[in-house]
């Protein structure tokens, strides 16, 4: 990353919460939908063949549900 993405990004985080989010909608607002449609379809390649080798265990996306509800409720 370049050093003005690197000072850009700290002044974006300095930002509020609510500020952040509104950002971020924005700059995923500006990329076309063809990137978006290529950064998602690498990703999930990515993930699968963690998954299938054996890298990352997949878990119960009610398992998984219910971690992120203990970890929410707990805070």
């Amino acid at each position: 990353m370049d050093i003005y993405v690197e000072e850009l990004a700290t002044k974006a985080l300095a930002l509020s919460g609510e500020a952040r989010a509104l950002l971020a909608e924005k700059l995923v607002e500006s990329l076309d939908q063809e990137s978006i449609r290529e950064i998602w379809l690498t990703e999930a390649k990515k993930r699968r063949d963690e998954v299938r080798s054996g890298r990352v265990k997949a878990i119960p996306g009610a398992e998984a549900m219910q971690s992120v509800r203990k970890h929410f409720d707990c805070k």
